[in-house]
C-alpha cells in the first residue's frame, strides 16, 4: 500500500488530469476541423484521435520515467490550425504523406542534435519571457471570463484563494470541483449529450507529392518546432529541469509520430501550456517527484484515447468559462516564476520585456506563431541594448615581464 500512495500523490494526479482536460478542450476542435478538411470519415477521425492520444500517452509515460522529470507531450495546436485550412482539396493519402514527412524531419532534428544546439544558445531570461508570453493569455482569461460567467469563475477563484491559504496543495483541485458544481447547478454542464464509443485504428497508405510536401509538410514541421517544441523546452528549463537532454525528447516524439502518422497522428511535440501545469509546485512540492504528474497525464491520455470517438461530445459538455478559468488558476504559479526569471537581471530586462510582449501579442507571420517571433524580437533587442555583444571581448593583455 505504501508504494501505491507514493505513486499516486493527489496533487500529481490532479495535475495530470488538468493537463488532459485543458489540452483536449482547448484545441480538439481544431483537430476535428483539420480531419474534416482532408475529407476524413467518422472512423478516420476517431482513428486520428486514437493515434494522437496513444502517442501522447506513450511518450509522456516513457519519457517521464526515463528522465525522472515531468515530460508532457501534446499534439501540435498551431499545426492543427494550419491543417484546417491547408488540407482543403488534399486527399487523405496525401495528407498522411505530409504527416510522415513532417515527423521524419522532427526525428532528424532530434537525432542530429541541431535543435538542442539552438536551444543552448537561448538566454534564460528570454526563454522565461517567452514562456510568460505564451501563458499570460490564460491568466488573463481567468478574469475576462468573469464578464460572461461571473458566478462560475468567481466561485472557482474564491475557492482557490481560500484553499491556497489553508490547503495549498489541493487548491487547484478544489477550484475545479467548485467549477463543476456551479456548472451543474446553473445547467451549463451538458453531460447528457456524451456518447461512449471505442475508437479503432484505420491505416492509410501515404502518398507523396511535391506540392503537398512544400505546402503542408514543411510548414507543419516549422510551426511544430518553432511554436511548440521551443516553448516546451522553455517550460522545462524555467522550472529547473535544465539537465534533461533536449535531443532525445525531440527524437522520441518525432519517431513516435512517424510510426503513428499513417493512423492520423499529424504532429506530436513537447507541450508548453499543459506541461507548465505538471512542472510547477502545484504538481508536487518536491521537484524530484513531479515526474509522476507527467506519468499520470500519459495514463489519462491512453484512457481517453480508447474513447477517441467521444471527445467531440465531451467538448460541448464543459462550459468554456470552466476550462479557461481552471487553466488560468492552474498556471498562476508558473506565470509568476517565469516573469521573475525574465526580469531578474538588469542586463536582459528590456530584451525580456520585448520577448514577452511580442509573444503575448499573438503575432503570426508566414504561418509561424508568436513564440518564434517573440524570441527573434528579443534577441534583436538584446543585440541593440548590448546584452549580446556584437564582438567578443578581447582578453586582457598580460603585464610585461619585469626586466
Amino acid at each position: 500500500m505504501t508504494w501505491i500512495r507514493s505513486a499516486t500523490p493527489l496533487s500529481a494526479v490532479t495535475a495530470g488530469l488538468l493537463a488532459l482536460v485543458i489540452g483536449v478542450t482547448s484545441s480538439a476542435a481544431l483537430v476535428f476541423a483539420a480531419a474534416r478538411a482532408a475529407g476524413a470519415t467518422d472512423a478516420e477521425l476517431a482513428s486520428w484521435m486514437l493515434a494522437l492520444f496513444v502517442g501522447m500517452g506513450v511518450t509522456c509515460i516513457g519519457l517521464s520515467l526515463r528522465y525522472r522529470a515531468p515530460i508532457v507531450t501534446a499534439w501540435s495546436t498551431p499545426g492543427a490550425a494550419l491543417l484546417a485550412t491547408g488540407l482543403t482539396g488534399v486527399s487523405m493519402r496525401e495528407a498522411i504523406g505530409a504527416f510522415v514527412i513532417s515527423a521524419a524531419l522532427i526525428t532528424l532534428a532530434g537525432v542530429t542534435g541541431w535543435f538542442a544546439r539552438v536551444m543552448n544558445r537561448v538566454p534564460v531570461p528570454l526563454a522565461a519571457a517567452l514562456l510568460g508570453g505564451v501563458l499570460v493569455q490564460f491568466g488573463i482569461g481567468l478574469f475576462t471570463q468573469m464578464q460572461h460567467s461571473f458566478a462560475l469563475v468567481v466561485a472557482m477563484f474564491a475557492t482557490y484563494l481560500v484553499c491556497r491559504r489553508l490547503l495549498a496543495r489541493y487548491a487547484v483541485l478544489a477550484a475545479l470541483a467548485a467549477g463543476v458544481l456551479v456548472a451543474a447547478l446553473t445547467h451549463t454542464l451538458h453531460l447528457t449529450g456524451v456518447q461512449l464509443a471505442l475508437a479503432k485504428p484505420v491505416f492509410t497508405v501515404p502518398a507523396f507529392s511535391v506540392p503537398v510536401a512544400f505546402g503542408v509538410a514543411l510548414p507543419l514541421f516549422v510551426v511544430t518546432m518553432a511554436s511548440q517544441n521551443l516553448p516546451g523546452v522553455a517550460v522545462l528549463r524555467n522550472d529547473g529541469y535544465d539537465r534533461v537532454p533536449v535531443s532525445p525528447l525531440i527524437g522520441w516524439t518525432g519517431a513516435t509520430n512517424l510510426v503513428l502518422a499513417p493512423f492520423g497522428a499529424f504532429g506530436l511535440n513537447l507541450a508548453a501550456i499543459t506541461a507548465a501545469i505538471c512542472t510547477g509546485p502545484q504538481a508536487h512540492p518536491d521537484p524530484r517527484r513531479r515526474y509522476l504528474a507527467g506519468v499520470w497525464a500519459g495514463i489519462f491520455y491512453l484512457a481517453i484515447g480508447l474513447l477517441g470517438a467521444t471527445v467531440g461530445s465531451l467538448l460541448t459538455a464543459l462550459p468554456t468559462a470552466l476550462v479557461l478559468g481552471i487553466a488560468g488558476i492552474g498556471l498562476l504559479g508558473t506565470i509568476s516564476s517565469s516573469l521573475t526569471s525574465a526580469l531578474l537581471t538588469d542586463r536582459w530586462r528590456e530584451a525580456a520585456v520585448v520577448t514577452f510582449l511580442a509573444t503575448a501579442s499573438g503575432l503570426k507571420l508566414l504561418g509561424i506563431g508568436s513564440a518564434f517571433w517573440g524570441l527573434i524580437a528579443g534577441l534583436l533587442t538584446a543585440v541593440a541594448t548590448g546584452a549580446i555583444p556584437l564582438r567578443k571581448a578581447k582578453p586582457a593583455e598580460e603585464p610585461a615581464a619585469a626586466t
